[in-house]
Protein backbone atom coordinates (compact mmCIF):
# COMPACT_ATOMS: atom_id res chain seq x y z
CA UNK A 1 0.00 0.00 0.00
CA UNK A 2 1.24 3.47 -0.76
CA UNK A 3 1.23 6.20 1.86
CA UNK A 4 -1.19 8.26 -0.25
CA UNK A 5 -4.05 5.79 0.30
CA UNK A 6 -6.94 6.95 2.44
CA UNK A 7 -9.87 5.36 4.25
CA UNK A 8 -13.18 6.83 5.34
CA UNK A 9 -13.98 6.83 9.07
CA UNK A 10 -16.47 8.59 11.33
CA UNK A 11 -16.01 10.36 14.66
CA UNK A 12 -19.07 10.61 16.93
CA UNK A 13 -19.95 12.43 20.14
CA UNK A 14 -23.28 13.19 21.78
CA UNK A 15 -24.65 15.25 24.61
CA UNK A 16 -28.24 15.03 25.84
CA UNK A 17 -29.03 17.98 23.56
CA UNK A 18 -26.96 17.27 20.47
CA UNK A 19 -25.33 14.44 18.50
CA UNK A 20 -22.65 14.90 15.89
CA UNK A 21 -21.12 12.31 13.55
CA UNK A 22 -18.36 13.60 11.31
CA UNK A 23 -17.19 11.58 8.33
CA UNK A 24 -13.67 12.11 7.04
CA UNK A 25 -11.06 10.65 4.72
CA UNK A 26 -7.88 9.87 6.63
CA UNK A 27 -4.54 8.23 5.84
CA UNK A 28 -4.30 4.46 6.22
CA UNK A 29 -2.82 3.63 9.65
CA UNK A 30 -4.35 6.59 11.51
CA UNK A 31 -5.17 6.00 15.18
CA UNK A 32 -8.47 6.66 16.94
CA UNK A 33 -7.03 9.66 18.79
CA UNK A 34 -5.53 11.13 15.61
CA UNK A 35 -8.88 10.77 13.84
CA UNK A 36 -10.62 12.61 16.70
CA UNK A 37 -8.08 15.42 16.62
CA UNK A 38 -8.25 15.84 12.85
CA UNK A 39 -12.06 15.64 12.68
CA UNK A 40 -12.82 19.07 14.14
CA UNK A 41 -15.12 17.59 16.78
CA UNK A 42 -12.98 19.03 19.59
CA UNK A 43 -13.77 22.52 18.28
CA UNK A 44 -17.50 21.70 18.21
CA UNK A 45 -17.42 20.33 21.77
CA UNK A 46 -14.63 22.12 23.68
CA UNK A 47 -15.66 20.34 26.91
CA UNK A 48 -14.18 17.06 25.61
CA UNK A 49 -10.99 16.18 27.49
CA UNK A 50 -9.29 13.33 25.63
CA UNK A 51 -7.02 12.71 28.63
CA UNK A 52 -10.09 11.79 30.71
CA UNK A 53 -12.62 10.63 28.13
CA UNK A 54 -12.96 7.01 27.12
CA UNK A 55 -13.35 6.13 23.48
CA UNK A 56 -14.46 3.16 21.49
CA UNK A 57 -15.06 1.82 18.04
CA UNK A 58 -18.68 0.82 17.38
CA UNK A 59 -19.47 0.57 21.11
CA UNK A 60 -16.41 -1.45 22.08
CA UNK A 61 -13.88 0.33 24.31
CA UNK A 62 -10.63 0.99 22.48
CA UNK A 63 -7.30 2.58 23.27
CA UNK A 64 -6.37 5.93 21.71
CA UNK A 65 -3.55 4.28 19.74
CA UNK A 66 -5.83 1.72 18.07
CA UNK A 67 -5.30 1.79 14.29
CA UNK A 68 -8.51 2.32 12.34
CA UNK A 69 -9.78 0.45 9.32
CA UNK A 70 -12.12 1.69 6.61
CA UNK A 71 -15.65 2.29 7.88
CA UNK A 72 -14.79 2.48 11.60
CA UNK A 73 -16.78 4.87 13.79
CA UNK A 74 -14.78 6.29 16.70
CA UNK A 75 -17.07 7.22 19.60
CA UNK A 76 -16.10 9.54 22.43
CA UNK A 77 -17.89 8.65 25.67
CA UNK A 78 -19.06 11.06 28.36
CA UNK A 79 -18.60 10.07 32.00
CA UNK A 80 -21.59 8.44 33.67
CA UNK A 81 -23.58 10.71 35.95
CA UNK A 82 -24.65 7.82 38.19
CA UNK A 83 -23.20 4.35 38.60
CA UNK A 84 -25.87 1.94 37.26
CA UNK A 85 -24.92 -0.71 39.81
CA UNK A 86 -25.33 1.74 42.68
CA UNK A 87 -28.72 2.89 41.35
CA UNK A 88 -29.85 -0.76 41.18
CA UNK A 89 -28.69 -1.40 44.77
CA UNK A 90 -30.53 1.69 46.00
CA UNK A 91 -33.75 0.64 44.28
CA UNK A 92 -33.46 -2.84 45.74
CA UNK A 93 -32.88 -1.43 49.23
CA UNK A 94 -36.00 0.70 48.83
CA UNK A 95 -38.00 -2.36 47.77
CA UNK A 96 -38.62 -1.12 44.25
CA UNK A 97 -38.54 -3.25 41.12
CA UNK A 98 -37.76 -2.14 37.61
CA UNK A 99 -40.25 -2.77 34.86
CA UNK A 100 -39.00 -3.59 31.39
CA UNK A 101 -37.95 -0.43 29.58
CA UNK A 102 -36.92 1.46 32.73
CA UNK A 103 -39.01 3.30 35.26
CA UNK A 104 -40.43 1.85 38.44
CA UNK A 105 -42.78 -1.11 38.40
CA UNK A 106 -45.69 -1.07 40.76
CA UNK A 107 -45.11 -3.39 43.70
CA UNK A 108 -48.08 -5.65 44.38
CA UNK A 109 -49.22 -5.99 47.97
CA UNK A 110 -48.94 -9.55 49.32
Amino acid sequence: MSESETITVEVAYATPERQLILQQSVPVGITAEQAIQSSGILEEFPEIDLAKSKMGIFGKLSKPDTALIAGDRVEIYRPLIADPKEVRRKREAEGKRMKKGGGDAEVEAP
